[in-house]
């Protein structure tokens, strides 16, 4: 068991060019991300272990002097030998929800446009805090991009962040911020890189999460891959792109307004799509009833997942099935196709893995609906629950299932450490530790 400055290290987070973050507890209290001073060899012999210690003490006091609701908190700051900062830990990114690999040009999940508005709202809301405060991010793109318990946004990592005006000392080629999101002023002359140079990163950021693909020069636009975008976002996302940074959004904030604009014009355009789809809310009779297999817990390996739950490779179902909902009781919905009783609402906080059957048993002795047989959902039953994230169905309808809550834990588990859960704005299963928080729906039939 190893610990750092009394924290028990539960594990590794991620490593970069001056620091490696871990998660830490202490003394059984809330899990922390601990990022700890630990640059690389090559990297230290290039720039100096002082010089590299004195930026990373910059950035966790500039981040810690911070106070927004979209940006990540630094919890403590610790400048003796171990050198590390606290934050708050995060179980996924936007990069995790959307699927990106290892390889960026491999193609990602796509979410819907109401997700898209929202977390890109909330993203430039950090960068706007963050450029008034005189500063730029450097490396803004969704892995980058944390997701909180209750479904905000948080920016985090500023270690390529720098003051503007500010002179950082390195090689002539050095490159800041990563290749596939960086502006092309990050390429030729990077420490003269300024607000909109992340204002860029947010338009490549914008156009993976609408169309699972990054943007490729002669490529195809938006509205193309995506089949609820049309020329506006087109326009938008080109603005924010531009390689000139004179033709793109002059601030995070006119780039906030025009995506007010698009989101305006989307709940004018979304009330057409609608009056023209089939009404899903499942009024129509039954249709024989779809088996949904196994409804006993079990482990399912990630080796596995795939084949025993009919997913393709961004784990999303193979065969979309098409819910429909009936409510049935005062706080219960039926799916009219696989006959299973579903709660409307969910639990009212987050749980971890750990604390959901208590809440479960919790509407049992309530008798939610009439009935005391009440259990947490298998992945499989869950997975009836996924649509896909740009289809009509997600927002044609009456809403019969509480749409706060977006990530749900399942019964199955993976590993001694890890569970299932699915994705709801995300449309696909996933893998978290057990001390995660998600919310808990509860199933019965």
């Amino acid at each position: 068991m190893k610990f750092i400055d009394g924290y028990q290290v539960l594990g590794l987070l991620g490593r970069g060019g001056m620091s490696r973050v871990y998660k830490v507890r202490m003394d059984g209290g809330p899990v922390r991300a601990m990022k700890l001073f630990h640059p690389r060899a090559e990297l230290e012999a290039l720039q100096g272990r002082d010089e590299l210690l004195a930026r990373f003490l910059d950035e966790a006091h500039r981040l810690a002097g911070l106070k927004h609701p979209n940006l990540v908190r630094v919890l403590g700051v610790h400048e003796d030998p171990p050198a590390y900062y606290l934050m708050e830990h995060f179980c996924f990114s936007l990069s995790e929800m959307v699927g990106e690999g290892p390889r960026l040009e491999d193609p990602s999940r796509a979410l819907s446009l109401e997700r898209i508005i929202e977390y890109g709202r909330q993203s430039l809301a950090a960068l706007e805090a963050l450029h008034q405060a005189g500063l730029v991010h450097g490396d803004l793109k969704p892995a980058n991009l944390m997701m909180g318990d209750e479904g905000w946004v948080r920016l985090g990592d500023l270690g390529l962040s720098h003051r503007r005006g500010e002179s950082l000392g390195g090689p002539a080629n050095l490159v800041l911020g990563s290749p596939a999101y960086a502006a092309p002023e990050q390429e030729s002359d990077p420490l003269s890189a300024g607000p909109r140079a992340d204002l860029y990163a947010m338009g490549v950021s914008l156009f993976r999460l609408l169309t699972g693909a990054l943007p490729q020069e002669g490529g195809p636009e938006a509205s193309a891959l995506a089949p609820l975008a049309d020329s506006a976002w087109d326009d938008f996302l080109n603005r924010a792109m531009a390689p000139d940074q004179d033709g793109r959004f002059a601030s995070a904030r006119e780039m906030a307004q025009a995506l007010e604009r698009l989101a305006d014009q989307w709940r004018q355009r979304r009330e057409a799509v609608c009056a023209a789809w089939p009404n899903p809310s499942g009024a129509q009779a039954a249709s024989e009833h779809i088996a949904v297999a196994r409804s006993g817990p079990v482990r399912v390996s990630l080796a596995e997942a795939r084949g025993a739950l009919g997913l393709d490779e961004l784990m999303r179902p193979q065969a979309w099935h098409r819910r429909r909902l009936r409510e049935e009781e005062p706080g219960v919905a039926r799916d009219l196709d696989t006959g299973l009783l579903w709660q409307r609402g969910c639990s009212p906080q987050p749980l971890t893995w750990g604390q959901a059957p208590a809440y479960v048993r919790a509407l049992n002795l309530r008798h939610l609906g009439g009935r005391g047989d009440w259990r947490l959902p298998t992945a499989p039953e869950l997975i009836s629950l996924l649509e896909p994230p740009q289809g009509p169905d997600g927002f044609c309808g009456p809403l019969l299932l509480d749409p706060l809550a977006q990530r749900l834990w399942s019964a199955d588990w993976a590993t001694p450490m890890a569970a299932w859960y699915v994705s709801l704005d995300g449309g696909y299963l996933g893998r978290a530790d057990m001390d995660c928080f998600f919310m808990v729906r509860a199933v019965a039939g």
